[in-house]
């Protein structure tokens, strides 16, 4: 492992291949969710709240962004440039944690896809007031009330470990904060929507992390 504290420096090629490979796996998450977007804007007339109608979300939406944009293009400029500025450059270089990170992102995406495909028709990027979608409580959503932005904060951690840049880490400190707060926003409006039944699954589901690992919920009939 070593810790570089130069002004400049040349990233070595051992970390610039994890770099790029993280990269990869975080675009194909960004162009699955721009795709699953443009399908059910085809299918429904609404690009699933990729804008969100009410006011306090779009604000968040142009937060959040440039966090993307960032998110997206740090991992490559990491791999491909060899002498970054001072807040791109990596504060440690230590390949067997950043291909560790790796293995971890791929997990990650694999495991969303399984929560999108489950979510099906109610996969939304926002919320809309006036709009009813179905509760989804079986799956992964059966011990994690949003396993979707449980895994994109793993998903985050790794590319950190994966590219540990100052802008990095930065951008992943208001992503997740950015998360936490859209959790709870979307449960106020899902508890508004469907009532006693969605408060009693916030009872008995963990927010990110399960309480059990016995599927103990069951919808009311």
């Amino acid at each position: 492992m070593s810790v570089m504290s130069n002004l400049t420096f040349e990233i070595p090629n051992s970390t610039r291949l994890p770099a790029l490979c993280v990269g990869i796996v975080v675009s194909a998450y960004w162009w699955r969710v721009m795709r699953m977007a443009y399908k059910m804007r085809q299918k429904t007339g609404r690009a699933a709240n990729f804008v969100p109608a009410e006011p306090l979300g779009k604000f968040l939406r142009l937060l959040w962004q440039p966090v993307v944009w960032i998110w997206i293009a740090l991992p490559f400029f990491n791999a491909l440039i060899l002498k970054p500025p001072q807040a791109l450059q990596p504060i440690y270089f230590f390949p067997a944690i950043q291909w560790a990170a790796v293995v971890l992102a791929v997990l990650a995406l694999a495991a969303t896809r399984i929560c999108w495909k489950r979510m099906g028709k109610s996969w939304r990027m926002g919320i809309d007031p006036a709009e009813r979608t179905t509760l989804v409580v079986t799956g992964p959503y059966a011990y994690v009330r949003h396993p979707i932005y449980a895994l994109s904060s793993v998903l985050m951690v790794a590319t950190v470990t994966a590219v540990p840049a100052p802008l990095m880490i930065a951008v992943a400190v208001v992503h997740l904060l950015l998360l936490q707060w859209e959790a709870r926003r979307e449960e106020r409006h899902l508890s508004a929507i469907h009532g006693p039944q969605y408060d009693r699954y916030c009872r008995r589901v963990g927010r990110f992390l399960p309480r059990t690992f016995r599927s103990t919920f069951t919808p009311a009939t």
